[in-house]
């Protein structure tokens, strides 16, 4: 099975130390969340495991394969997509111009990969030819996964999915991302929504000052009290 970890991950941005010997795992198919305090590092792990920080220490692997020295780039190739929390999109041009652009490093035939973002997304297909500067917020995180989706990923990272956005769009945003994983793509997930994110995860890991605290499944941290007191209101 495809699986994507980050092992004892030791990282910064040039001075202190923000993930200490952190380790992430997601599987294809799985859904998996991470969750701490503001500043506990949890975007920075992210980041380290797609080759955008330099590791001090650690290593990253794509199944069997150590990519610790690969570029960002080239861990695209291997099937890794990412969608950041902000700049996700290009605001100036369509829905489907912006699929497109998801999948320029692609030889093959589109048409049926688009086909299938508008199936998962079909608020998408209705706008595809609007700009999405015109979209909701919730529509543009749509327009980003599927943007993500066109390269075809085994592993898809999503950093704070549903920031900004009002509870009834998060609950669809979310149902957007088990309709995701449903088609065996595992999805790494940075939320702050706890409850509801760890409500969709298969497993879950929470972060405190860069190092791992608390693991386990999704319904094993909802009913951990420690979690419970610190991150989901008691």
């Amino acid at each position: 099975m495809i699986f994507f970890r980050g092992d004892n991950m030791t990282a910064g941005y040039g001075g202190a130390e923000i993930i200490k010997k952190c380790s992430i795992e997601v599987k294809a198919g799985e859904i998996v969340v991470v969750i701490g305090p503001n500043g506990a590092g949890k975007s920075t792990a992210m980041k380290a495991m797609l080759g955008m920080l330099k590791l001090d220490q650690g290593s990253v692997f794509f199944s069997d394969k150590n990519i610790t020295k690969m570029l960002p780039q080239e861990r695209v190739n291997l099937g890794i997509a990412f969608v950041p929390q902000t700049r996700n999109v290009f605001t100036g041009m369509t829905v489907e111009e912006n699929l497109e652009m998801g999948a320029f490093l692609r030889k093959d035939n589109i048409k049926n990969t688009i086909d299938e973002i508008y199936s998962l997304f079909p608020v998408l297909q209705e706008k595809r030819n609007q700009n999405v500067g015109e979209l909701s917020g919730g529509q543009r995180q749509q327009v980003a996964f599927g943007r993500a989706l066109m390269t075809k990923p085994s592993i898809l990272m999503l950093d704070e999915p549903t920031a900004g956005v009002s509870p009834i769009v998060m609950d669809d945003l979310f149902s957007r991302i088990i309709e995701v994983g449903k088609t065996g793509v595992g999805i790494l997930m940075v939320e702050q929504n706890a409850k509801q994110a760890l409500s969709i995860a298969k497993r879950g890991y929470v972060l405190v000052n860069g190092e791992n605290r608390i693991e386990g499944s999704g319904q094993e941290l909802l009913n951990n009290p420690d979690v419970r007191k610190s991150f989901l209101g008691g």
